[in-house]
């Protein structure tokens, strides 16, 4: 039970931190001037795609928090028999990354508006993207071939429950990917290219992160992954 609580704790203090960088946590209405008297709010220094952004990740997070509770504490269950992780998920992380890499790089060229590399940069992103999603269903394939079907016990169905949430999610970020590509195609103004990549980024980061927690608790290392992660914040790793 204490893991299954270290990670909502962990998951609820990331998209806490998120939040409270979208100004979420402010209240304007309380805030008073020099003079005693309720001060004019001001305006908020974030487009309200990024708070939607912010608010859409908290539900999110909520979600795949859920379905890790769910899979820890069926896990305890008499019948529960542990299923080997296909070898391919870790060229799939490695895809993943290749995504957050290219999106960082993309912003980078889009906070000096050279939009020829931003354009390169969301190829790649997208290119590394599509090759998670294929990976994945390759994993899928070797279950099947091993005789690990949807239906063969708890740890199968969760692994398939899992991956496909995450997965689906993963193609609506391709979605994103393709309207910031859109907007360069357009030639769109440089700060809406530049809001544009950043949710990306900030997007496919996110889904990295939940990508790193499954396969914490698929390969049987959440206890690890616990410790690491409190260290971390126990160092002051998120500002």
């Amino acid at each position: 039970m204490s893991a299954i609580l270290g990670f909502i704790a962990i998951l609820t203090l990331i998209v806490g931190w998120f939040l409270s960088r979208q100004g979420l946590a402010t209240k304007p209405w309380l805030e008073v001037d020099s003079a005693g008297g309720l001060a004019t709010p001001n305006p908020s220094p974030y487009a309200p795609a990024q708070v939607g952004l912010g608010v859409f990740l908290a539900v999110v997070g909520s979600l795949f928090a859920l379905l890790i509770t769910g899979y820890l504490l069926r896990s305890e269950g008499l019948d529960w028999r542990d299923m080997p992780l296909p070898w391919i998920v870790w060229p799939n992380t490695l895809a993943l990354v290749g995504t957050g890499i290219a999106l960082e790089w993309a912003l980078r060229a889009a906070n000096r508006d050279d939009r020829g590399a931003v354009r390169t940069g969301v190829l790649v992103a997208s290119g590394c993207a599509l090759l998670f999603l294929v990976g994945q269903f390759a994993a899928w394939r070797m279950l099947a071939a091993s005789g690990n079907f949807v239906n063969s016990g708890p740890a199968d169905s969760f692994f398939y429950l899992m991956t496909a949430a995450h997965g689906l999610h993963v193609i609506g970020g391709m979605f994103a990917l393709a309207g910031t590509f859109e907007r360069i195609r357009r030639n769109e103004r440089a700060e809406r290219i530049k809001l544009s990549v950043e949710l990306s980024t900030t997007y496919w980061l996110f889904m990295l992160l939940i990508w790193a927690l499954l396969l914490a608790v698929l390969s049987g290392s959440a206890g690890e992954f616990l410790a690491f992660c409190g260290q971390i914040l126990s160092q002051g790793g998120m500002p």
